[in-house]
């Protein structure tokens, strides 16, 4: 059984979409963030970063204690090694989704976030740093649209983790600024993934999860994800 501390966004559709995908047995803890709930000192014990997704295997391999994970990319290649799913076994085939897995967690996923909290978040337009993050989104979609040109997934011929680490970035592209018609290929491939049972089945749970995901968000949800210090975590 895996307990997976959970909220409805791309890094938490991640998680959600390998369990599907995989089969595994989960338990779902909401930890609701824009009420707080991520700096509450029992989710800290498992996410010292006070962030989701987060994870409890309380069945690890060959009769170890549970073991907790945070952090979407290292949860994920943990999932993947545990099962022998969505990674290959051949050293070159590794090293190549590893290399994408990181490229989410280091590029698109740091920009398109800081995309999303200038266009749609932050109180004070800055023009600067909306046009910045904006034009950096749109690289990384034509680095991915590239990357896709002569292969069906990210690493190749077979779906894996970094097409899931990828994934739930592209589905808000609206709010990014960004145009899937622009990227044929990437188009081709979200289209694909999208259209996946289990991505369906992992995405449905937002509807009972939270559903008022979507809407604006208050000025008091604003105040607790943004601008926090250390003082969270002490």
């Amino acid at each position: 059984m895996i307990d997976l501390y959970y909220w409805t966004t791309p890094n938490g559709h991640k998680i959600t979409m390998f369990l599907e995908e995989a089969g595994l047995p989960y338990r779902l803890i909401p930890i609701d963030i824009g009420k707080g709930e991520q700096f509450k000192p029992e989710f800290l014990a498992v996410a010292p970063n006070n962030r989701i997704p987060a994870i409890v295997d309380t069945k690890p391999a060959k009769g170890k204690k549970p073991i907790s994970l945070f952090e979407s990319g290292a949860i994920l290649l943990y999932l993947a090694e545990k099962t022998g799913k969505f990674i290959p076994d051949d050293l070159a085939g590794r090293a190549d989704v590893l290399q994408w897995l990181f490229w989410q967690m280091g590029g698109l996923g740091p920009m398109a976030g800081q995309n999303h909290h200038f266009r749609n978040y932050s109180n004070e337009k800055i023009d600067y740093a909306i046009e910045r993050y904006t034009k950096e989104t749109n690289r990384l979609y034509g680095v991915l649209n590239k990357r896709l040109a002569d292969r069906a997934f990210v690493a190749g011929a077979d779906y894996s983790i970094a097409d899931m680490a990828s994934y739930p970035w592209v589905v808000p592209y609206e709010r990014q600024g960004q145009d899937l018609a622009d990227f044929p290929h990437l188009k081709r491939w979200f289209e694909t993934i999208r259209a996946r049972p289990a991505t369906i089945a992992a995405y449905d749970l937002v509807k009972t999860v939270n559903p008022t995901a979507g809407k604006p968000m208050t000025e008091e949800e604003k105040k607790i994800l943004f601008g926090q210090t250390a003082a969270v975590v002490r």
